[in-house]
């Protein structure tokens, strides 16, 4: 069997985001899941049953992990290198290439199962290009395949990568419904899996983000009793990361910053400072959000400033940690300096989510509005209700009518 069955069962794992430990837990040791996926230990018959579960495999698939590899199999196997190297590089361009390559070589071969995984791989690497909507046809596409019905974890991949490209659309409802449907599937799936957790937070993020901070919190609690920090170091990292979120966004600080400094405990820069990068712009985020101005801000600010310029990000990640520089100087009163950064990010706005534009163009607004230039705040207000309209955020809607009223309010006292 050899390399042929160990790098098909490195894919999936990686596929999944399973360290060899968390794979192997309670009952194979990083060690052996290594020797499997170099060749040098061959799997029993119930070691490759037991594997298959624990990665949520269709069934079908077991059939071909077991057959020897041939010169089209060789193919595949390197196209799927290829683009793990790429990955790992953070090319994403060349991965989702190569991705693609080893697709195509999958269902020359009529493997369904290769197939689906580097097309969902090829579909990942445009995500993280900011090519949300070709990302969004391929899944879908995903989704529609036959294979889906064998196996509810690949429906869970599906329906919450969905929900992630259109939560990054600012397609918040269309978001939600996907998030659900995963949550709905995951649940059946074995306990303890990522692929659940996974889902679970793509929910939370969705319900926030449409201001059902109440569902989410709700979600919080779940969520919070399926990790374990010993075992699931990094995963417990996220997860306290996402609880963080949404106590900040509930007005609940104190629980915010418990949260997020235990994330900060459990993640590494070292272990994946693109993660790294991300935690700190959104833990940034939701403490100015809730109008958090303290050192630790801004040093997350920093961090994330930094991450980024190592890992280099999309357009969109570097106009979003933009945008967070700027709030952090509009709340600390350097106007002029925040809406010299805001002109500049509001005009790219079409490189951002409906609903991050829409908050460029309210806080643009208010920035105008605090120097006195009320006819061109209102111009940015209704940019960003119509923002926050497509994207079905109604509170944010409301809080944008809000602050147009105000000014036209001022405006006829004033013509009085």
């Amino acid at each position: 069997m050899g390399s042929g069955f160990g790098e098909k069962l490195r894919a999936e794992r990686l596929e999944r985001g399973l360290t060899q430990a968390e794979l192997g837990k309670d009952l194979y040791s990083p060690s052996y899941i290594s020797l499997l996926e170099t060749g040098r230990r061959e799997p029993t018959p119930e070691v490759i049953q037991e594997l298959a579960r624990r990665l949520e495999l269709a069934p079908k698939a077991l059939e071909a992990w077991s057959q020897p590899v041939t010169a089209n199999d060789a193919e595949y196997v390197l196209a799927g290198l290829y683009a793990r190297q790429a990955w790992d590089m953070r090319d994403y361009a060349q991965a989702a290439s190569h991705a693609a390559t080893a697709a195509q070589f999958a269902l020359e071969a009529k493997n369904n199962s290769a197939w689906w995984n580097m097309t969902y791989m090829q579909a990942e690497c445009l995500m993280k290009q900011g090519q949300l909507a070709e990302c969004q046809r391929i899944v879908q596409h995903l989704l529609e395949h036959p294979i889906i019905a064998e196996s509810d974890g690949l429906a869970v991949r599906a329906h919450q990568m969905l929900a992630a490209v259109s939560h990054g659309l600012g397609q918040l409802g269309t978001a939600v419904e996907h998030a659900r449907e995963a949550v709905r599937l995951g649940a059946q799936l074995p306990a303890g899996s990522t692929i659940y957790i996974g889902a679970l937070r793509a929910l939370i993020g969705a319900l926030a983000e449409s201001g059902r901070l109440d569902e989410a919190w709700d979600y919080c609690r779940i969520l919070g009793t399926l990790v374990d920090e010993e075992s699931m170091g990094q995963l417990s990292g996220e997860v306290e990361w996402v609880i963080g979120n949404v106590a900040f966004m509930r007005a609940d600080y104190e629980e915010g910053v418990k949260h997020h400094e235990r994330a900060a405990k459990l993640l590494s820069p070292a272990n994946d400072i693109e993660l790294w990068a991300r935690f700190n712009k959104a833990s940034a985020a939701v403490r100015l959000s809730g109008g958090i101005v303290e050192p630790e801000t801004l040093a997350a600010i920093e961090r994330a400033e930094l991450a980024l310029s190592i890992v280099g990000g999309s357009r969109p990640e570097q106009l979003e940690v933009a945008f967070i520089r700027a709030r952090w100087l509009y709340l600390n009163g350097q106007i002029p300096e925040a809406i010299e950064r805001l002109k500049e990010i509001h005009s790219e706005k079409t490189a951002l989510g409906r609903h991050t534009a829409g908050e460029v163009a309210l806080l643009y607004g208010r920035a105008l509005k605090a120097l006195g230039r009320n006819d061109e705040a209102l111009e940015l207000l209704k940019d960003a209700r119509e923002q926050f309209s497509y994207a079905g955020a109604s509170e944010k809607v409301q809080q944008t009518m809000d602050a147009i009223l105000e000014i036209r309010l001022a405006q006829q006292r004033a013509g009085d």
